[in-house]
């Protein structure tokens, strides 16, 4: 079978936007999920500590690492942005995003180990992690 020149254009095209969707995503792209999303509880920079209902605070996110020793916890973020580490605690006053964050899987390194994680849940870890002081 002999391809034309668009068809070889449009195959490289198809085949580099595969490769952009199983690589990890930029921060840039996690900056924009959090400014929808996230922007009404820790600020447009992330570093505001605002009361919230019930008398809890969000916390700065630019500080995670800071709050860890100087290690950023992946997997714990990962979990309290999706909602998993929280079950059924009834105090809790971040929604979960679980549900919202889904989308082609990426494979994110925690803690030396590559596992599979939905791009936009992925894309926020990216953009935490890129804004720590």
């Amino acid at each position: 079978m002999k391809l034309t020149y668009p068809a070889l254009w449009l195959t490289a095209f198809a085949l580099g936007a595969c490769a952009m969707q199983n690589e990890m995503p930029q921060p840039r792209e996690g900056a924009k999920l959090f400014a929808d999303n996230c922007t009404a509880c820790h600020g447009f920079r992330a570093d505001e500590e605002a009361v919230l209902i019930g008398g809890q605070t969000a916390p700065n996110l630019s500080r995670i690492s800071a709050r860890n020793g100087g290690e950023f916890p992946r997997a714990a973020v990962l979990s309290q942005i999706d909602g998993f580490s929280r079950g059924s605690h009834a105090g809790e006053v971040m929604p979960e995003f679980g549900a919202e964050l889904t989308g082609p899987l990426v494979p994110v390194d925690i803690d030396g180990t590559l596992t599979p994680t939905p791009r936009p849940l992925a894309a926020l870890l990216a953009y935490l992690e890129d804004i720590q002081e």
